[in-house]
């Protein structure tokens, strides 16, 4: 059967799908070490939000909405960092209630090394790729995929 209903879009949204379901399949498996601490492709995105934060200054549930991830998730993954040394807690001044999470300097040598082996790895093709496209027609692709994976009103399709 043909699928008409995607016409000329059909090899992307192939591409993508493949894309996704590659990484769904490692996602929250801690294969990758540094130092003896393993940490998943869950962990690593969430340090990096967090270290992205730094400058952002957005609240943690604001984060989880960025990942696309459900604020329990997001909690739980970032207990998971606790525990291994990478963030810290920290109470926001003039609060008892509210917490800030920062990366310390094991967690920042992490990334670090991290950042340094995807980007070789990974994302050197796809950005030589994409380096090819407008600065316009990159933001198309972009924002096709922002609105293709957009957060529903009940946020129960977020991945978990």
């Amino acid at each position: 059967m043909k699928l008409e209903w995607m016409g000329e879009n059909r090899e992307v949204v192939e591409a993508l799908i493949r894309y996704c379901n590659i990484y769904a399949g490692v996602y929250r498996i801690e294969k990758m070490c540094f130092r003896g601490i393993t940490y998943s492709y869950a962990q690593i995105q969430v340090l990096e939000y967090l270290l992205e934060n730094e400058e952002r200054n957005e609240n943690m549930s604001s984060i989880a909405q960025r990942l696309g991830i459900k604020r329990s998730n997001f909690t739980k993954i970032v207990t998971r960092l606790c525990k291994k040394g990478l963030v810290e807690k920290v109470r926001v001044p003039g609060s008892r209630r509210d917490l800030n999470v920062v990366v310390n300097d094991l967690g920042r040598e992490l990334y670090e090394d991290y950042s340094k082996g995807i980007l070789k790895r990974h994302f050197e093709p796809m950005f030589r790729d994409l380096d090819k496209l407008s600065p316009e027609a990159r933001a198309c692709v972009r924002d096709a995929l922002f609105h293709a994976m957009r957060p529903r009103a009940d946020a129960s399709d977020a991945i978990d």
